[in-house]
C-alpha cells in the first residue's frame, strides 16, 4: 500500500522542471490537491475574440502560488482542454483555437509545491460570430495589423518620393554642367567666327595689293 506523502513527493519533480503543459482530458480526472492552498478570486474573461480571449484572476495574498491550471471546456462537451504552467508569476492566461459563436466554461486552479488548490468558481463565456465581430466594428476603429500596414504603405511611397527627388537633382546638376560648358564655349566660338569674317571681307590681290577700281 502506498503512503500518503507518495503521491505529493512524485509531482514536486514535475514542478520543479518549469513548463507550460497543453492536454486534452476527461472533466473526471483531478490533480493531487493542496488542502492548505485556496482556490483563484476574481476570474475574469477579457479580450474575447473570434477564435480567442484572456482569462485573468487573482490569489490571496501569502499562498505559495508557483504555477497555475486552467480547465477550458466545451458547454455540454465531456471533453475538455487542459493548461498548465509553474515556476510562474503570471494571473493571466491566452485561450486559443476556440470555436466561433461556442460556449465555454473554465475554471482556475493556483499550483504550489504541494499539489493544486480547488477550482475557482466556473466562467461561462461565448465567442462572437465572425459576422458579428466584422459588424460590431466601427469605420473609425483600426487595429494594430492595420496600422503596421499603413505604415509600411507610407515608408514606400517616401522611398519612392525620394528617389525621384534624387533622380530630378541629378538632371538638374547633369544640366548645369552642360550649360556652363555651352556658356564657356560661346567667346572662342565667337572669336573664330569674327576671324572667319574679316578674312572673307578683305581679299588679297594675287600680286600682294588691294584691288582699287577704277572710276
Amino acid at each position: 500500500m502506498a503512503e500518503p506523502g507518495s503521491s505529493a513527493a512524485a509531482v514536486v519533480p514535475l514542478l520543479l522542471l518549469g513548463f507550460l503543459s497543453v492536454s486534452s482530458v476527461n472533466a473526471g480526472d483531478v490533480c493531487v490537491s493542496d488542502p492548505l492552498l485556496s482556490a483563484p478570486l476574481n476570474v475574469t474573461i477579457r479580450e474575447i475574440e473570434v477564435n480567442s480571449a484572456m482569462v485573468t484572476w487573482e490569489i490571496l495574498e501569502g499562498d505559495p502560488v508557483i504555477g497555475f491550471a486552467i480547465t477550458q471546456q466545451k458547454k455540454d462537451v465531456r471533453m475538455l482542454r487542459f493548461i498548465q504552467e509553474v515556476n510562474t508569476t503570471t494571473r493571466s492566461c491566452a485561450l486559443w483555437d476556440l470555436d466561433e459563436d461556442t460556449e465555454y466554461i473554465v475554471h482556475v486552479q493556483s499550483i504550489s509545491m504541494g499539489g493544486s488548490s480547488p477550482p475557482s468558481e466556473p466562467v461561462l463565456f461565448r465567442t462572437p460570430k465572425e459576422s458579428e465581430k466584422m459588424a460590431s466594428k466601427s469605420p473609425d476603429e483600426v487595429t494594430m495589423e492595420e496600422v503596421g500596414q499603413a505604415a509600411q504603405l507610407r515608408a514606400g511611397e517616401l522611398i519612392i518620393i525620394v528617389v525621384v527627388l534624387i533622380m530630378w537633382a541629378g538632371v538638374i546638376v547633369l544640366f548645369c554642367r552642360q550649360y556652363d560648358i555651352i556658356k564657356d564655349n560661346e567667346p572662342n566660338n565667337n572669336k573664330d567666327k569674327a576671324k572667319n569674317s574679316s578674312e572673307c571681307s578683305t581679299p588679297e590681290h594675287p600680286q600682294g595689293g588691294l584691288l582699287r577700281s577704277n572710276v
